[in-house]
């Protein structure tokens, strides 16, 4: 089911209420009367859901990300749409612009719409969702201090914990100890420690723990796998470890 599917075909979902339901009414002024009338009636599963609810949280959030230095330009949007793209393909990434074009012109709750969040979707989707943020944040070749904070602050109001954000931060913002902290250990950990810091992460984040999402979700977790995964490597690397 692509991205307008899911949205319309959830009339009872927990994200058609509350802000993040308020902030979405206007999205639906783009679908038009065949496109709703072909979906109508289609019974969405809790997977179904489960991905309808992630996405419209995404993209709220993805509002409020971009709003936070207090101006959103076209070069802006260019950018985010080609994250979205990488993520969701051309097609959808489209329609998902045009929801946000909507979703930028209203007020966003932020503390609000992350409380919502925090009670319906599950921690390893709301990792999911935050490495997602993080790469729209980069879109435009940077990340800038503010951005980090509202970043920290969506994080925290999401559930997460400190390590957590700072794993995913640490895939986007390089220093000495990246690679450290994404596996959340410190540099001066013991090798054995390192190994079971990597198999720990290995088995919470990995991508069939987001599979429920839809593929292209599960695609960018993989992604994030891999930043795992290469996190481990350069540690390796760099102590000699077999």
């Amino acid at each position: 089911m692509g991205l307008l599917g899911s949205f319309i075909g959830a009339q009872l979902g927990w994200w058609t209420l509350g802000p993040i339901g308020a902030i979405l009414g206007l999205v639906f002024g783009h679908i038009t009367e065949e496109q709703a009338s072909f979906i109508k009636g289609k019974k969405q599963s809790a997977q179904q859901q489960s991905r309808s609810g992630f996405l419209a949280t995404l993209l709220v959030l993805v509002a409020a990300v971009m709003k936070a230095d207090g101006r959103v330009v076209k070069s802006e949007l260019d950018y985010v749409k080609r994250s979205l793209v990488a993520t969701f393909g051309e097609e959808e990434a489209g329609k998902a612009l045009l929801m946000l074009r909507d979703i930028l012109n209203q007020n966003i709750p932020v503390n609000d719409v992350l409380h919502q969040a925090r009670v319906n979707i599950n921690y390893s989707s709301k990792v999911q969702l935050l490495h997602l943020l993080f790469g729209i944040a980069l879109a435009d070749g940077t990340i800038t201090a503010d951005e980090q904070r509202f970043l920290r602050h969506i994080a925290s109001g999401l559930g997460l914990s400190s390590q957590d954000f700072e794993s995913v931060s640490a895939m986007f913002i390089k220093s000495t100890s990246s690679a450290y902290k994404t596996l959340e250990v410190e540099n001066s950990a013991t090798d054995e420690e390192v190994k079971k810091a990597y198999k720990k992460m290995a088995i919470r984040f990995h991508p069939d723990k987001v599979a429920h999402l839809g593929e292209d979700i599960r695609k960018d977790a993989e992604a994030r796998f891999k930043k795992i995964n290469d996190a481990y490597m350069q540690i390796k690397k760099e102590r000699g470890l077999k």
